[in-house]
C-alpha cells in the first residue's frame, strides 16, 4: 500500500532481482501505475545473506517505482521464495450438530486443519482451503447453509523457516516499509497468470527463479500441492560463465540475449561475441556452443521438477490435464517450452500477467508474474478488508486471518 488507500504495492524479493510493482485498486482489476527493478545483491537461493545489501536493493527498486507512479510507498505485499519453504495437506473435523453449516463452523474446521505440530524453527505462512466434506459428501467448495452433523475441511499448509521470514521482514522494515503480508512466490505468480478453467481442469505452475524453481499444482479449482527444487537460473548463468570463461554479469547478458534451451534449434552458422576475463580480448564463438552448455542444466532442472511431481503423485495427465505454465526469468529463453514439453510429455505455455489494466505493456512478461500476482492478491485482500501488517516483533504466525482471502477465491466470490 501507500499513502493513498487505493494503492497496493507488490515487492518481489528474488535471488537475482528485486522488483516493485504499484497499482491502483479502485476498479474491478488493479491498474498498474509504477514499476521498479534492481539487481538483488544480498540474497542467495531466496535467503537473506547480507541484510545491508538487501535493504539497499529494496530501496532502489521501490524508489524507481515511486518515481514512475509519483506516489510514496509506506507498506508492501512481499513475495518470498527459497528451499526452506515446504507445503503439506491437512484435514480438520468438527461436529456441526445437525444444523445448517455457518461461516463460524467453516472457520472452526479450518482451524482444526491448521492445528498441526510444527517444529519450533518453522512457522505457518499460508493455510489455504481446498474443499469441505459434509457427512461424507466431498467436493463442496462452500458448505454454508447445508444441513449436516459432521463437517470436515481439507487445507494446504505452507511453512517456512522462522529466521528466513524474520530476516525478510527485517530487511523490508529497515528499508522504511511495513509488510502488509507475506506470500510465497509460486502462489503469487498463480494469481497473475492462471485462469479459473486451468485451475479447475488441473495445472502445474513452475516459477523458474534465480535460485530455486517453485512449483504449485491446482486441481478442481484449488491448490493441491507446493514444492521447491533447489536449482534455478543462477546455476545456468554460472555454467555459462565457466564454460565460456567470461564474467558472471556478462554470462547473464549472454544467456538472456542469445541463450537457447534446445541446442537443435540453433543454426550452426550463428555466432556471438564473448567478453574476456581480466582485460583479455573478446572472442567470437558459435551460438551452438552456448546452447550445448545451457541444455544439460535445463534438462537436469526439468527432470528434477518431473521427479518432484511424480513423488507428489501429480505427474499424470488426468491430474494435470491442462498442462504446465512456466514463469520467471529463465522461462523466456528460446527453446524452453519445447524442451519442457519433451520432458514432461504435456502442453507447456509461458505465463504472463492477465486481468490487469494500466501500464500493462511494462509488466507483460514472465519476469513480472510474481510482483503482479502480489498486487492482484493485495487487491483482493483490500476488497475483503483483510490487510494485516506484520512488523516482525515476536512470533509471526498469523496465517489464520488470511484463510478467507484464499477461501473467497475457492468459492468464486
Amino acid at each position: 500500500m501507500a499513502n493513498n488507500k487505493n494503492i497496493v504495492v507488490g515487492l518481489d524479493i528474488g535471488t537475482t532481482k528485486i522488483c516493485c510493482v504499484m497499482a491502483e485498486t479502485g476498479g474491478d482489476e488493479p491498474e498498474i501505475i509504477g514499476l521498479g527493478s534492481h539487481p538483488s545483491r544480498g540474497m542467495r537461493k531466496g535467503v537473506v545473506v547480507n541484510i545491508d545489501a538487501t535493504v539497499d536493493s529494496i530501496k532502489r527498486a521501490v524508489e524507481e517505482a515511486e518515481l514512475m507512479a509519483g506516489i510514496e510507498v509506506d507498506s508492501v505485499y512481499v513475495g518470498m521464495a527459497g528451499a526452506h519453504i515446504s507445503g503439506f495437506n491437512s484435514h480438520g473435523v468438527i461436529a456441526a450438530r445437525g444444523h445448517e453449516v455457518t461461516r463460524q463452523d467453516m472457520e472452526k474446521a479450518l482451524e482444526a486443519a491448521r492445528t498441526v505440530n510444527v517444529p519450533l524453527d518453522r512457522e505457518i505462512i499460508h493455510v489455504i482451503p481446498q474443499e469441505y466434506i459434509v457427512d461424507g459428501q466431498d467436493g463442496i467448495l462452500d458448505p454454508e447453509g447445508i444441513n449436516g452433523v459432521r463437517l470436515e475441511a481439507k487445507a494446504h499448509i505452507i511453512t517456512a523457516s522462522v529466521t528466513s521470514v524474520q530476516n525478510i521482514i527485517r530487511s523490508v522494515n529497515r528499508a522504511g516499509l511495513e509488510v502488509e503480508d507475506l506470500v510465497v512466490e509460486q502462489l503469487a505468480a498463480s494469481e497473475a497468470v492462471l485462469d479459473r478453467d486451468e485451475k479447475e481442469l488441473g495445472v502445474a505452475l513452475v516459477d523458474l527463479g534465480g535460485g530455486t524453481c517453485d512449483i504449485a499444482v491446482y486441481l478442481n479449482g484449488a491448490i493441491r500441492g507446493t514444492s521447491v527444487v533447489p536449482l534455478g537460473g543462477g546455476h545456468i548463468t554460472n555454467d555459462v560463465a565457466i564454460g565460456l570463461r567470461t564474467p558472471n554479469h556478462e554470462a547473464e547478458k549472454i544467456k538472456r540475449q542469445c541463450g537457447c534451451a534446445t541446442a537443435a534449434m540453433v543454426p550452426d552458422d550463428e555466432s556471438l561475441e564473448v567478453p574476456g576475463v581480466g582485460g583479455r580480448e573478446s572472442r567470437m564463438l558459435s551460438r551452438r556452443v552456448l546452447a550445448d552448455i545451457i541444455e544439460p542444466r535445463m534438462t537436469e532442472m526439468f527432470t528434477m521438477i518431473r521427479d518432484e511431481l511424480e513423488r507428489s503423485g501429480f505427474n499424470q495427465r488426468k491430474k494435470i490435464a491442462s498442462g504446465m505454465v512456466l514463469t520467471g526469468g529463465s522461462a523466456v529463453m528460446q527453446g524452453t517450452c519445447e524442451l519442457a514439453e519433451a520432458i514432461f510429455d504435456m502442453p507447456v505455455r509461458l505465463g504472463t500477467p492477465i486481468e490487469i489494466g494500466g501500464l500493462v505493456d511494462l509488466v507483460n512478461g514472465t519476469v513480472y508474474a510474481t510482483p503482479v500476482g502480489l498486487v492482484v492478491y493485495g487487491h483482493r485482500q483490500m476488497k475483503l478488508g483483510q490487510g494485516k501488517k506484520r512488523n516482525g516483533r515476536g512470533p509471526i504466525n498469523k496465517a489464520f486471518g488470511r484463510m478467507w482471502g484464499w477461501a473467497a477465491e475457492l468459492m468464486g466470490s
